[in-house]
């Protein structure tokens, strides 16, 4: 099928701003396929979901005789999202998500149309969607619709703002300005566009490509403290991992050695055995990497299948439940879970490295003065709170589904809750590598470490300067904490391991 990415990274590569989606002639041959279809059961009679009948529990009653009042009414009634927006790149996603499945053929939206929307989206068109407010089970219905109403000239878009972000404006404003018409939604275009698991999909991956940039930099930053503490190597020896028989431990294990220098062996004052967070830094982050790799192929098939009801498949009208979005909430609650593993072991590798018992000898919170002085002490609390959070909000959604809709929707996966909840838990995540980071710093500078070849360390080094006296570390926990995001990214999409 055109466009099919095969990856994550390949699906975010196609929803980038500077992309363009587009429909080749079999695409435009499956879609007037499935345009027939629908025209044809009508014809002979069939009742269709949406069409010629109504919507959710309404199913029962006749629909609307024109398909444009129908369509109107489903993403009027639909427009009841609340909350925050989501990021503007989420949003860019989640639309191309909704391209690509109705190109696929399977939903009876006619290329022309189709085009319509794709020609809008491939200038730069992109709703503003509020985050709350769907139970993900008959796809993100509420989100979606604020999407569609969007296009329709209603809500808000996101407009690029002259210095390199985006900004909010009424969507009627930017349409003049692309000399472009509203669209008008008739029923099975609207039903196709907010049936779908796009919104809380596109969270999902955006949270999965920041876990694995987590788990990265979390492998860096072990690396890196194994190594100013002097311990012993051995831990992260590959026969370890090739008697388990576990890919994702061999491969954090290797990252890990890879951070430390090839010399490196352990210091006498070290004792043989590591306290679990660095012992077992390859066995944690390993099995979080092979939860990442196996959800990434879940995930990957869900944006590029057809999430429509109903489908429109050789001939037949099939109604199910495509649009349950059960595969991308499991998704969401692991990763949560995953999340929670990472940033439990940095806190508890910062914590080592705050108390002398544990950290070579040097002086309780890392600070010169103790007692006049209390170095790290604020950064670890804090550290402790964010660890706190995170396991609060990473309560598997899932748990906490309610029947809804009259009981039509007597089963629904909560993704989207699951997955805006995971998407705050990341940025306490990164609070929490950033304390270690600034840990990481000070106990280089007071062993007087040298940086080796790593220019990541010289650059962590000038963030951090020593404490010779207590200052507000609030900013230099941030700051380092995205020098850890941006180090991750780039780790996770390949990039040099020791630049």
């Amino acid at each position: 099928m055109h466009g099919r990415p095969r990856s994550l990274d390949e699906l975010l590569d196609a929803a980038a701003w500077e992309a363009k989606i587009a429909c080749d002639e079999q695409d435009a041959s499956r879609m007037r396929s499935g345009v027939s279809t629908l025209e044809k059961a009508l014809a002979d009679g069939q009742q269709v979901y949406g069409v010629s009948r109504g919507f959710g529990p309404l199913v029962a009653f006749a629909a609307a005789e024109s398909v444009e009042e129908q369509g109107r009414g489903l993403i009027s009634h639909l427009g009841t999202a609340q909350g925050e927006a989501l990021p503007a790149d989420v949003s860019r996603l989640a639309v191309w998500l909704r391209l690509n499945s109705m190109r696929s053929g399977y939903s009876a939206v006619s290329p022309e149309f189709w085009q319509r929307l794709a020609d809008l989206w491939n200038r730069g068109f992109t709703p503003v969607i509020p985050r709350d407010g769907t139970v993900s089970a008959s796809g993100d219905l509420q989100p979606l619709a604020s999407a569609a109403l969007a296009f329709a000239g209603e809500g808000h878009c996101w407009s690029p703002d002259g210095e390199g972000g985006r900004t909010r404006r009424p969507a009627t404003d930017v349409l003049d300005e692309l000399d472009a018409r509203p669209i008008q939604w008739r029923a099975r275009e609207a039903l196709g566009f907010v049936n779908g698991t796009a919104v809380s999909l596109a969270v999902t991956v955006h949270n999965h490509r920041q876990v694995l940039a987590l788990l990265r930099a979390a492998a860096l930053l072990t690396g890196r403290l194994a190594t100013l503490l002097g311990s012993d190597p051995v831990a992260y020896h590959p026969n370890l991992s090739k008697v388990r028989g576990q890919i994702g431990q061999s491969t954090v294990a290797r990252w890990i050695r890879s951070y430390m220098p090839a010399s490196a062996e352990r210091s006498p004052s070290r004792p043989l055995q590591e306290p679990y967070s660095l012992r077992c830094a390859p066995q944690v982050l390993g099995a979080v990497l092979d939860q990442l790799e196996a959800m990434e192929a879940i995930l990957v098939r869900e944006a590029v299948g057809t999430t429509d009801n109903p489908v429109f498949v050789e001939d037949e009208v099939l109604h199910g439940g495509n649009f349950h979005a059960m595969p991308a909430a499991l998704c969401s609650d692991q990763l949560g879970l995953c999340l929670q593993q990472i940033a439990f072991l940095v806190d508890r590798q910062l914590a080592l490295l705050c108390a002398p018992e544990s950290n070579g000898g040097l002086p309780p919170m890392l600070t010169p003065r103790a007692g006049a002085g209390s170095g790290l002490a604020g950064v670890q609390i804090s550290a402790t709170s964010f660890v706190s959070r995170i396991r609060q909000l990473v309560v598997p959604a899932t748990l906490t589904a309610l029947p809804c809709n009259n009981g039509n929707q007597d089963h629904v996966p909560m993704a989207l809750n699951g997955a805006n909840a995971v998407a705050e838990a990341v940025g306490h995540a990164w609070n929490v590598l950033g304390s270690l980071g600034v840990g990481v710093a000070q106990c280089a500078a007071l062993t007087g470490a040298s940086s080796g070849d790593d220019e990541r360390w010289k650059v962590l080094a000038e963030v951090c300067p020593p404490l010779d006296a207590d200052r507000p570390l609030a900013a230099e926990v941030h700051t380092v904490g995205r020098l850890l995001q941006g180090w991750g990214h780039e780790l996770a999409r390949g990039g040099n391991e020791n630049p």
